[in-house]
């Protein structure tokens, strides 16, 4: 294909993305993120990516036919198709753009397996898009290739493992094969630095989101008992997801009592809860593809012990602490600061490490180090970005700073293993802190505490989202009050 080809199409087709923008945006809006705004996202990335190609693959069929499709983030981001097989093609030359959406054409025969499609025609309505068959998709890009529109900027995606990965590899290669010399780059820092900053939109979806949630915590308060397994209490919080028109889960949902609950990521959720104990409930709906993300701790017999208070109070102080360092323009970072401070200040009230700033051997004979004694109890950061992803892009990822639009999580958490100290390197130095502190971890065993929140940045502030009883007292009340109803 010649220049001069390529050319008079980029211009055919730039002049039919106007069109159906202006058609889009002059009609009703079936979805609450307008076309509009999906193509000036689209519009946002070229003007970053430089001249050059950009190829975004959306997710393929799931392998099995009972599996649910979920849309990759990025893709979903750009253009609100939750399709199977679809790809965006952005091009940028000089002042000439043009863009293509490529999706599955309509297929009876197919659909009555897996679900009507949008077809080509449809899914321009629906997006502003010029539409091509997804089976054009080779032959497009090698004829912008072969035109001298590279380089080839492709959006990977993350693994099971959390590794980004190219999405579709053998197709990839292939190209590359075709063009000698040409090299693929990667597109995915382009989208994600964007994506940390939430639109007015994305915020309102976000919000019913985290609402969802918090009715689904306010359900299980009264499900939770001795006796009453893990599994019960998931299948009503999920049930409560889907009655208020949630997508599904937005992560496996984590119900951990006792022991379960000092496990970070634990969502067997198959124990029966016992007296006396804590269950952490770490959950998340996802509403039209935005996660929320909110836990609580509750005392199984409906009031905490005072050994799982204590530590619960410890927990929520450093959230409090968070939170006050939460404020528009200022440095992230303080709020992970000002939480350590409080939990590590507890943790030695509690004879659980030897002084707030006490280290203890963490490394190996070949490799010797030294880690805070904090870390044994508090492992995991403070908390993170939330959106498409339950762990998305903000953009005080970047800068450091929290400014207007931003999403994310205040997460602070102690968790007491009873095995804590067997699990140390054998040292002089940890043998003495073992027989200092064994005492103290028998007494606090298998108690664990998560208490997460939801915030937003407006022009007004931070914004409490998740607003749910957090307080000791006001967990126990929660609980007494849906009992009794």
């Amino acid at each position: 294909m010649s220049l001069l080809h390529v050319h008079q199409m980029l211009r055919r087709a730039s002049r039919g993305v106007a069109l159906l923008v202006a058609i889009v945006v002059g009609a009703p809006a079936a979805a609450q993120i307008p076309a509009a705004e999906y193509a000036a996202r689209r519009a946002t990335i070229l003007d970053d990516a430089g001249d050059g190609i950009v190829l975004v693959l959306g997710a393929g069929e799931p392998p099995e036919n009972y599996s649910s499709f979920w849309q990759t983030p990025h893709a979903d981001w750009l253009t609100g198709i939750r399709e199977p097989g679809m790809a965006l093609v952005m091009v940028r030359r000089g002042a000439m753009r043009a863009q293509w959406l490529l999706v599955e054409p309509k297929n009876p025969d197919a659909e009555v397996w897996t679900g009507r499609r949008l077809g080509e025609r449809d899914a321009a309505r629906r997006t502003g898009l010029a539409t091509r068959p997804a089976s054009d998709l080779d032959r497009l890009v090698d004829s912008l290739l072969a035109a001298g529109s590279g380089p080839l900027r492709v959006v990977r995606h993350r693994s099971e493992g959390g590794e980004l990965v190219w999405r579709d590899q053998r197709r990839l290669d292939a190209i590359v094969q075709r063009h000698p010399g040409l090299t693929l780059d990667d597109a995915d820092a382009l989208i994600t630095r964007r994506r940390g900053r939430k639109s007015a939109a994305e915020l309102a979806l976000l919000r019913r989101s985290i609402d969802i949630t918090v009715e689904a915590h306010r359900e299980i308060a009264s499900r939770i008992a001795p006796g009453v397994y893990e599994y019960e209490v998931q299948a009503l919080l999920e049930y409560t997801f889907r009655r208020r028109g949630a997508d599904r889960p937005s992560f496996a949902s984590i119900v951990g009592s006792g022991p379960n609950s000092t496990i970070l990521h634990y969502n067997t959720n198959e124990r029966q809860m016992l007296a006396g104990e804590t269950v952490v409930v770490d959950i998340g709906s996802s509403f039209q593809g935005y996660a929320a993300d909110v836990t609580r701790t509750y005392p199984v017999s409906g009031t905490f012990r005072p050994d799982a208070r204590a530590v619960y109070d410890i927990v929520r102080r450093a959230q409090a602490a968070a939170e006050a360092a939460a404020t528009p323009g200022a440095n992230a970072a303080l709020m992970s600061r000002s939480a350590d401070s409080v939990l590590a200040a507890g943790l030695t009230a509690l004879g659980l490490i030897d002084a707030p700033g006490a280290m203890y051997d963490c490394g190996s004979a070949d490799a010797p180090r030294r880690c805070r004694q904090l870390r044994l109890f508090y492992m995991h950061g403070l908390g993170h970005g939330i959106g498409l992803d339950v762990h998305d892009p903000d953009q005080y990822y970047d800068t450091g700073v929290l400014a207007e639009g931003s999403a994310f999580t205040i997460e602070p958490g102690l968790y007491v293993r009873a095995d804590v100290l067997a699990s140390l390197p054998d040292t002089p130095g940890n043998r003495a802190f073992v027989e200092r502190r064994r005492a103290a971890v028998a007494r606090y065993a298998d108690i664990g505490v998560r208490i997460e929140d939801d915030y937003v940045v407006t022009a007004a502030g931070v914004e409490w989202v998740s607003r749910l009883p957090r307080e000791a007292n006001e967990i126990e009340a929660l609980m007494a009050a849906r009992r009794g109803r």
